[in-house]
């Protein structure tokens, strides 16, 4: 259930508006990490119980970091059977090959969402878990370059996204790869990635020595795919820098395609998970 608020119209006239983004405020990171990483393994529980997948939809990057360490540091000292627990990446950055084509780079680059997932998700994940519980190899999904629309598909196959980990851009609101201006409607996709977004991503992988060095596009799912494909949704935000996110995140009643992370208002069971530096006003 959303909260209610008011909205004044040019006609003098009142009406109420139902806002599903529903914040919760923690004193750090840290605190959102191990709010977060508590929901997921008891959803993990309750799949494991049912012998179905868990999938967790989850970005790259700073904003998701507190909650894959503390889902490795809780599965440390608790171990979980996560050997249905499908970790599914957002984007992936694009390169040109000789012929013009748009490939992934190697897993091995600094930038690699792919390198990200492996490393800093699954590989932190299956540290502390014994064989028998670790995540499979063919549990760990990305958007196909020869097919985006394909995502789409393979994640409705699967029954949803259980929980998907949003975050949103600092300088422009992108939400994956989605840039400003990304329609409603929009599915999986290869995208050109805005020079705001591509500023954001200077921050996120400081190894980039330059604007010039950040790829200039990347293959997303779609702010639709979002919506329509995610069980519940948990928008993370966190940080001075991400102030101006929070004001728009807060206040949204409805997608605006200037700001595409507030496509999280329209999505089931969202919920917005803050700590008090970016919440404050």
């Amino acid at each position: 259930m959303g909260t209610s608020r008011y909205r004044l119209l040019a006609n003098n006239c009142y009406v109420v508006a139902v806002v599903n983004l529903q914040p919760e405020i923690f004193e750090t990171p840290i605190d959102i990490g191990m709010e977060l990483a508590a929901r997921i393994l008891s959803g993990i529980r309750a799949a494991n119980g049912d012998g179905r997948r868990y999938v967790l939809g989850c970005p790259g990057g700073r904003s998701a970091m507190p909650v894959y360490l503390a889902l490795a540091e809780r599965l440390a000292g608790d171990p979980l059977d996560c050997s249905r627990l499908v970790i599914a990446m957002m984007d992936e950055y694009l390169l040109r090959d000789p012929t013009g084509e748009h490939v992934p780079p190697a897993a091995t680059a600094h930038f690699s969402c792919r390198g990200f997932g492996e490393r800093e998700i699954v590989r932190r994940i299956n540290g502390g878990l014994p064989a028998a519980y670790r995540i499979k190899h063919e549990n760990f999904w990305m958007p196909d370059t020869a097919a985006p629309n394909a995502y789409d598909e393979r994640l409705a196959e699967a029954g949803g996204v259980d929980l998907f980990l949003l975050a949103s851009g600092a300088g422009d609101g992108h939400i994956a790869f989605n840039p400003p201006g990304s329609s409603r409607d929009s599915r999986s996709r290869i995208v050109e990635l805005a020079e705001q977004t591509r500023r954001d991503n200077l921050a996120t992988f400081p190894e980039f020595g330059s604007l010039d060095e950040v790829p200039s596009h990347g293959i997303t799912i779609g702010i639709a795919s979002i919506a329509d494909l995610s069980k519940s949704v948990a928008m993370i935000v966190w940080g001075e820098g991400k102030r101006e996110a929070y004001r728009h995140l807060s206040t949204a009643m409805s997608y605006d395609p200037a700001w595409p992370a507030t496509i999280a208002v329209e999505c089931r069971s969202a919920r917005l998970y803050s700590d008090r530096s970016a919440a404050r006003e």
